[in-house]
């Protein structure tokens, strides 16, 4: 869709900084294309410099993934989901956005970041994984109704073969509603 770039100059090391880049169709100045918008993108970026002898330490280390627990069964592994937030989920209704019993109130960017664990018998390389956000409203503490602002089916597959994934998916049946969640696949391997 586009690109920029952020030069090192402009971040100070070790602190955190929060930018909204305008996307580009090339980073050539003078390019006419680069007047029409191609949208934002919102990062926030740590400059973290190092030492020529850290590269390849700091490299394995990034790709290593904690190992499942030693009760995990000969040939499984453990499924590990973190849902981190969603955003911009909007309801018909109301918009008390939640996922299974958690509930953030009148929220249209609810950030959750919580880790389920399941220790499974095999590889789940044909199963999928199915996340739905729902709003509810509440009269004197019941659940009276339920509104689904969106789902996402996720291909369990593809984490069993990356062992790590991290996205953010588009919600289905959601305007612009999107949901970032984190699977990892660990063994005792």
């Amino acid at each position: 869709m586009g690109m920029n770039e952020v030069p090192l100059k402009d971040l100070t090391p070790e602190e955190p900084k929060v930018l909204t880049l305008e996307l580009l169709k090339n980073m050539n100045a003078e390019e006419s294309e680069n007047d029409k918008s191609r949208g934002q993108l919102v990062v926030e970026l740590t400059y973290k410099p190092f030492k020529e002898e850290e590269i390849q330490k700091t490299f394995q280390e990034s790709r290593t993934l904690q190992r499942a627990p030693d009760n995990t069964p000969d040939g499984g592994g453990m499924l590990v989901v973190i849902v981190h937030e969603a955003e911009h989920v909007e309801g018909k209704n109301h918009s008390n956005p939640h996922y299974f019993v958690q509930k953030v109130k009148k929220n249209r960017d609810p950030r959750w970041e919580e880790e389920f664990t399941f220790m499974l018998d095999e590889p789940p390389v044909t199963d999928k994984i199915h996340f739905e956000v729902c709003s509810s409203s509440s009269r004197m503490g019941l659940r009276v109704s339920k509104e689904s602002l969106g789902f996402v089916d996720i291909n369990l597959s593809d984490v069993v073969i990356n062992k790590r994934m991290n996205e953010r998916y588009h919600l289905i049946d959601s305007k612009n509603g999107r949901i970032q969640i984190e699977l990892q696949w660990r063994t005792k391997e």
